[in-house]
Parts: C-alpha cells; sequence; structure tokens
C-alpha cells in the first residue's frame, strides 16, 4: 500500500450510479446458485436462446477468419442491411452512411447524447424511465431533467408538460417507446404532439425503440423519425438486436441519424471502442437477412410473451392493495405497491427476503411506489411468484 493517500477518483468514477436493475438480477442470481428457489422478475433480456441461424452464420464467420478490424459504423452490408430493413418496416428512406453499428443500444444512447450535448447542456428525461438515461446524460457532462408520469396517464409524457420542462439550456429529449420499465406503447398521434414541442424549441430527439418489435394487441411501434422531415433531421434512432433477436450478450446497437449526426457519432465511436465485435456482425446480418427463419422465432417469442404478461397481468390484479395497467410492450408491467406504506426499495428488499421473489424497485426508475417485474421467465415462474407475492402482501395488510 503506498504511503501517501493515492488521489480521489473522477467526479465520473464517485457520482455514477450503478445498475440497480443488475444489481437485483445478481443478488438473485446469486440466491439461486446457492441452492435456494428464487422467483425472479428482474431480468432485463429474454429467456429464449438466440436463434440457431443467427448463431451459425456468427460461427462460419469466426471460422472464416472474419476476426479482423472493421470499419468503425460497422461492415456495409450489416450497415445495408439495417438501411433496407427502415425502409421495409416503416417506409424511411435510409442511406447506410446513416447506420452506426456500436457495442451495444446502451453505447449507441452514449454516443448519441456525446454527439448532442455539451457540458452544462440539460436533457429532458421522460420518468420512469430506463435506468442508464441519467447517468449517460450526467458523463456526458449534461444535467437530466425528470418529468414524472404516473399511471393515472398511461405513463406517458403529455405534450404540457415536455413544454414546462424546457429551459433555455435544453438540448436533448429521450423518448423510449415501448417503454422500459412500463411496457407503454406511445400512439402516433402522441408522439406527433410531443415533437411538435421539440420541433418549436429546436431540441434534438433521442428515440430508443429497442422493443420496437415486441408489441401486442396489434399495435405497431412508431418510428420518431417518420413524423416528417424536421422530425428526420433531428432525431437519433437508437435501437439493436438485443431484445427482438434475444442477442443481449453479443452487444450489437444501431444507430440512425441524419448523415452529419451519424458521422459525428461514428467519430466519436473510433476513439471510444472502434468498431463491434467483427464477426458477431455477421451474426446479426442473418438476423435481418434470412427473415423467414427469423419471423419465425419472433413470432414464437411475441405468443409466450404475450401469453406471460396476461398472465402476469391478472395474478397482480388480484392481489388486495396492488393495482397494475396492462402493457402493451416490452416484457416488463410496472404495478403500483404504494399503498402498502413501503419505499419500493424496502418492499422489494424484504420480498426478496421473505418469498424469494426478486422484483426491481420504482425509484431506479425515477418513480416510486412502483415495481418493475418482467415476464421474460417462464408460466411456472410466474405463477408461483404471484403466489408468494400474494402471501407477501397479505402479511403487509395484516
Amino acid at each position: 500500500m503506498p504511503t501517501v493517500p493515492l488521489p480521489s477518483l473522477s467526479t465520473w468514477a464517485r457520482n455514477i450510479t450503478p445498475s440497480p436493475t443488475l444489481a437485483i438480477d445478481a443478488k438473485a442470481k446469486a440466491l439461486a446458485a446457492s441452492g435456494q428457489d428464487v422467483c425472479s422478475f428482474a431480468a432485463g433480456e429474454p429467456d429464449f436462446d438466440t436463434p440457431q441461424h443467427i448463431k451459425d452464420a456468427c460461427a462460419a464467420a469466426l471460422q472464416s477468419g472474419k476476426t479482423k478490424y472493421v470499419p468503425t459504423p460497422g461492415i456495409e452490408a450489416l450497415r445495408k442491411a439495417v438501411a433496407e430493413s427502415y425502409g421495409t418496416q416503416y417506409g424511411l428512406k435510409v442511406a447506410p452512411g446513416q447506420v452506426v453499428v456500436s457495442p451495444g443500444g446502451k453505447f449507441s444512447c452514449f454516443l448519441a447524447v456525446l454527439a448532442t450535448c455539451s457540458p452544462g447542456d440539460e436533457v429532458v428525461i421522460p420518468a420512469p424511465y430506463w435506468v442508464s438515461y441519467p447517468e449517460i446524460a450526467k458523463l456526458a457532462g449534461a444535467i437530466p431533467r425528470p418529468v414524472l408520469s404516473t399511471d393515472q396517464t398511461g405513463f406517458k409524457l403529455k405534450p404540457e408538460q415536455l413544454e414546462a420542462a424546457i429551459t433555455r439550456r435544453t438540448r436533448l429529449l429521450i423518448v423510449n417507446s415501448p417503454s422500459n420499465p412500463t411496457g407503454a406503447v406511445y400512439s402516433r398521434t402522441e408522439l406527433e404532439a410531443i415533437m411538435e414541442v421539440a420541433i418549436r424549441h429546436n431540441l434534438y430527439v433521442l428515440s430508443d425503440e429497442i422493443y420496437e418489435n415486441l408489441v401486442y394487441d396489434g399495435l405497431r411501434s412508431t418510428c420518431v423519425a417518420t413524423l416528417g422531415p424536421e422530425a428526420e433531421a433531428r432525431t437519433i434512432v437508437v435501437s439493436g438486436f438485443s431484445k427482438t433477436y434475444s442477442m443481449t450478450g453479443w452487444r450489437l446497437g444501431t444507430l440512425v441519424a441524419a448523415a452529419p449526426i451519424a458521422k459525428a457519432t461514428a467519430e466519436l465511436q473510433s476513439q471510444m471502442s472502434s468498431n463491434a465485435t467483427s464477426f458477431a456482425q455477421y451474426g446479426a446480418l442473418a438476423a435481418l437477412k434470412e427473415t423467414a427463419k427469423t419471423g419465425v422465432s419472433l413470432s414464437q417469442m411475441l405468443s409466450a410473451f404475450d401469453r406471460r404478461r396476461r398472465l402476469l397481468h391478472e395474478g397482480l390484479s388480484r392481489i388486495p392493495g396492488i393495482s397494475c395497467v396492462l402493457a402493451q410492450g416490452a416484457f416488463y408491467l410496472f404495478p403500483n405497491i404504494s399503498s402498502f406504506g413501503l419505499s419500493s426499495q424496502e418492499f422489494c428488499e424484504k420480498l426478496l427476503d421473505a418469498e424469494k421473489v426478486a422484483a426491481v424497485p420504482g425509484s431506479a426508475f425515477g418513480a416510486e411506489g412502483y415495481v418493475r417485474m418482467s415476464y421474460a421467465t417462464g408460466d411456472e415462474t410466474i405463477v408461483k411468484g404471484l403466489d408468494r407475492l400474494a402471501i407477501f402482501c397479505k402479511g403487509l395488510k395484516a
């Protein structure tokens, strides 16, 4: 050990908040590894394996020597396939030069904030929010400005709320539909009203659409960049392969933006991570090109998620003291547990200790009084977990 105390770590290191979702999931897995029967609703990833044809394409690329550096924004074939997919799905004309493939959707979000915000700029973040948005803003030197919506409004930001939150320092608005943690899906009309405010105040918009293909009840996601020329010019669309294709560990995100913004994000990435893993990109290419096989896998996953969504919602609705909106996207429900008089952190800690059920406190998402429950888990776990949750809640009410 040094005889003189070392200098303090940076303000970035000292002020960052570790991911509470990963912390809860890690604790649940540790309990399970010790032999305890844990029902975990904490996971933020599909419980399905990556489709075989995607793994095969990656393995083939690895075996054929696709192991060297590739262009920073991604291999040309994949960027072209991503661009074409936006035309096919949304009717949006995208050139390959507008696409940047990154080491994960989270990294794509970071690039978007770094490209648009300088130190001291403000970022409006609708809450409940994904836990990383405020931390990404802080790491970029920007100031997160959360704006809370509740279950009374379906967890959706209203235009008047956005209007009231904007100051002369506001630079960026983050939109996430379908939402993590609530599963809320904005309609096209709702997004148009929000975009009108953003355009009038000349804001950039980061639209995180990573759950775009996980929607139910006959809905379709709206790509924010399709809301008109002004929206297209200022919107940075982030997506990736983690959720739709169950490729969370592959770390492959995508970013689509107007050419000057895409160029800036690629230049930032060139100094931060170089390219995303080369051979993994060939797996992603197979996901986009082999549409028949991919479509079957996605359909099977969606069918299972929809069944579990309803199973979990019906069970939660039967527990006295809990109310819950039936979400229409992603694979989360966000039940209201405020009637029990505990903070969401206390509720989750006691629930895990007493009944070995893992959920994530709403405070992690900027929304006290709720918990996030993922139904990216088996039906048996959902049924068993609901029984335990009912026992726990009955004890709190006694």
